[in-house]
């Protein structure tokens, strides 16, 4: 038998009340400590959803520290050359609100960000984003109206961080997948030049 939650009241009754920590936890301002999170962490994900309610998720990395913090309210992420698709960019221009989600690899707990974003094309600070000569190509901006740490839970049941756990050639190789999935028509060799070792020297161009 299949059971549908459809209400608040259905959710609540099964999962029980958050503790008054978990509750309150939230907050509107950066502490310091938020601050040394963003200078430590290379990685975060950027969710978004249009006007349509159709959403989207998109990685987001570069040396720790690439998230600028602007004031107590606001951190900026550079967007760097990529596939063009834009579909986060998009979406925040029809609808500002964003959810971010920031790692510290081998850190099991995160750092959660949500709140309202603009997209610049430009600003004073981009000199200050610079990374292998290249300024960045625009920057979210995000004005901050809740942060809050979330717990190690999933990471620990994920075994996320743990290198034996690790699979990283359970399926094939980037260009055999684009080959299979994506562009049947191209060959296996011109894919395999093109993910090879000028892919990684090529990425802030």
């Amino acid at each position: 038998m299949t059971v549908e939650i459809t209400s608040h009241e259905e959710l609540r009754e099964l999962l029980g009340a958050p503790t008054a920590r978990a509750a309150n936890k939230e907050r509107q301002r950066l502490h310091e400590r938020d601050r040394e999170w963003l200078a430590a962490s290379p990685f975060c994900l950027l969710a978004t959803a249009g006007a349509d309610g159709s959403c989207d998720v998109s990685p987001k990395g570069d040396p720790a520290g690439f998230a600028m913090v602007l004031d107590d309210t606001t951190i900026a992420l550079p967007e760097r050359p990529g596939n063009r698709r834009a579909d986060g960019y998009r979406n925040i221009l029809d609808n500002p609100h964003v959810g971010l989600l920031f790692l510290i690899p081998g850190r099991t707990d995160t750092l959660r960000i949500n709140g309202r974003a603009r997209l610049l094309s430009d600003a004073p600070w981009f000199d200050d984003m610079v990374v292998k000569g290249h300024r960045p190509v625009l920057a979210v901006v995000v004005e901050i109206e809740q942060i809050f740490y979330h717990c190690a839970k999933a990471f620990l049941r994920s075994a996320l961080w743990q290198p034996e756990t690790w699979q990283p050639d359970v399926l094939p190789s980037r260009p055999r997948l684009i080959k299979e999935v994506e562009a049947p028509v191209v060959s296996l060799e011109d894919l395999e030049r093109y993910y090879g070792p000028e892919y990684a020297k090529n990425i802030y161009a």
